[in-house]
């Protein structure tokens, strides 16, 4: 039977690296012309990045980018490309693009309808709505052209199924978030069914400032059945042959063995979109070595782990800075733990500096209150340590170029249980988006992959009772978490109905068992802490709403919902 090959070049480019990019995309239309491929789809806006953001207000960025499409097409020798770009009109007017390029040229251009406006998404922003749907044959193959938000919305598929398209190829830079991939599948399953056609959705991959895009391209038949897969949070070249008709150069082929990678489990998923959005925010900022506090507890300890997964052992320091009230237990995991994976271990301990700040401020801290011999020791003692920690990390950031990882969790992050200028300080919030629950699950899930890849030893690299110890900031004598916030089951399960599905506090405790009170005293722990969080740095989103271009409150607002 005749048959169309299909080729999906999911690529890892960088946002602003045209001749980078324009390089990356020639290799990959010629190793689709390697394998003969018809027909190469490529990620939405592949040649400029995604997303370009206000670089699409500078007019040499766009004619910069115009410039590197036509490069792009003079590689379409024996193959038809379909590469994503900013294409501008005579009134200056800006589209969200894909270029149909063959024989050398642009032969036809598409324009993205629908703009999403919503979540991490400012298309509107920057560009117009295309109008016309664009269907282009391949010998007796209709070929019909849409990208991204096109496909989730659906109005631009019915009007290429109207005109009997065959094949819908989609360029996508569609961000991660947990479970995403399957959502996709299920709904261009439906797409597929309901239009009769097959489906070729190329994805972006790799990590952008706090985005990460997972990849995950897939093929599709008429039937709504996956064909052909690519690998997720890695770049990949799918084939497939698809029985539509006969296309110029079916004749001569036999048959290619479809592309088909294993499917991730969730938590494996996840982790591994933290390893890829770590890298690429190292990597693509020219940064070699990262740093960060290792205190021994499981926050600490699995950005450790990524880290190392991410950049590699040996660009990673770790620096043990113990105070009067950290533990000889404490201590010793973190450097066990800085052993068994093999990074850098550094000491640095605050107590000089403690001391030297507590004797500058004593005069104006010490006066009597209500007859006692001084102020009691309360938050500012414990964040002045914080503070000389991020002091410390930043000087061996600005001294020997490395970048500074947080390693605060989302419970944290909600909750405001974090200090600004202190354990937020840093250049990257590698699980800034984590629960702290599943920070756990994840460390676990790591713990398992240590002792396979260390038969000998049986176990990960994370000291047993990081695990079971209660978790503590070991700013003050015997000091716990919870003794400021809710058990953190409960606590993330209110962080989520209240940040992630914005429900009320009746719609909470109408959902919940939980009392009224502890509720109550989150979501002012959430409302309150919003200018710490705008002080944060970025970091990678795994959730379907994270802190950062997600969810955008005002830091002035009385508004109190009931």
């Amino acid at each position: 039977m005749p048959f169309l090959r299909l080729a999906l070049a999911q690529l890892n480019v960088t946002v602003g690296d045209l001749s980078g990019n324009t390089e990356r995309i020639r290799e990959a239309i010629l190793r689709a012309k390697a394998w003969r491929a018809d027909l190469v789809v490529l990620p939405e806006l592949a040649v400029t990045g995604y997303p370009p953001e206000d670089l699409l207000l500078k007019p040499a960025f766009i004619d910069d980018n115009l410039a590197a499409i036509a490069r792009v097409a003079r590689s379409t020798e024996g193959i038809v490309a379909l590469v994503g770009y900013v294409d501008r009109d005579r009134r200056g007017r800006l589209f969200n693009a894909a270029a149909v390029l063959a024989d050398g040229r642009v032969v036809a251009v598409y324009h993205k309808q629908c703009l999403p406006n919503y979540g991490v998404f400012d298309e509107q922003r920057y560009f117009t709505p295309g109008r016309d749907s664009l269907l282009f044959r391949m010998g007796s193959v209709r070929v019909g052209v849409t990208i991204c938000e096109d496909l989730w919305q659906g109005e631009p598929v019915k009007r290429l199924a109207a005109l009997k398209c065959h094949v819908l190829a989609n360029l996508s830079a569609s961000p991660y978030h947990a479970g995403k991939a399957h959502q996709r599948r299920q709904l261009f399953a439906e797409r597929a069914r309901s239009g009769r056609m097959a489906i070729g959705y190329c994805n972006l991959v790799g990590g952008q400032d706090e985005l990460v895009f997972d990849g995950a391209g897939l093929v599709l038949n008429a039937d709504g059945r996956v064909v052909a897969n690519g690998w997720q949070f890695r770049e990949d070249l799918v084939l497939a042959d698809l029985s539509v008709g006969s296309a110029p150069s079916a004749a001569e082929l036999p048959p290619v063995p479809p592309t088909r990678r294993p499917a991730q489990p969730p938590l494996e998923e996840i982790y591994d979109a933290l390893v890829l959005g770590t890298r690429d925010y190292v990597r693509k900022n020219g940064f070699a070595t990262v740093v960060l506090g290792l205190s021994g507890g499981i926050d600490s300890s699995l950005v450790a782990c990524l880290a190392a997964d991410a950049v590699g052992t040996a660009q990673v320091v770790g620096v043990v800075m113990p105070s009067r009230f950290s533990s000889t237990e404490t201590q010793d995991d973190a450097r066990q733990l800085a052993q068994a994976l093999g990074i850098r271990c550094e000491e640095l301990s605050i107590e000089p500096c403690f001391k030297a700040f507590l004797k500058t401020l004593q005069p104006l801290w010490a006066p009597a209150v209500g007859g006692a011999g001084g102020r009691l020791s309360d938050i500012a003692e414990q964040n002045l340590q914080a503070r000389i920690r991020g002091t410390l990390l930043m000087a061996l950031s600005n001294k020997f170029g490395w970048l500074v990882l947080t390693t605060g969790n989302k419970s944290e992050m909600a909750t405001g249980y974090c200090t600004l200028y202190g354990d937020m300080a840093g250049g990257f919030a590698v699980i800034k988006d984590v629960p702290k629950t599943l920070v756990y699950q994840l460390a676990r899930l790591r713990q398992r992959r240590g002792a396979d890849r260390l038969p000998r030893q049986r176990r990960g690299p994370i000291p047993e009772r990081v695990f079971t110890r209660a978790p503590t900031a070991e700013l003050a004598p015997n000091q716990t978490d919870q003794d400021t916030l809710p058990p953190y089951p409960m606590l993330d399960a209110i962080v989520k109905a209240y940040v992630e599905e914005d429900r009320s506090l009746q719609q909470i405790l109408e959902r919940t068992q939980f009392a009224s009170e502890t509720v109550q005293q989150v979501i002012r722990m959430v409302d309150r802490s919003e200018y710490k969080r705008r002080q944060a740095p970025p970091g990678v989103k795994i959730t379907p709403k994270s802190f950062g271009k997600d969810r955008r409150v005002p830091i002035t607002n009385r508004y109190q919902a009931s």
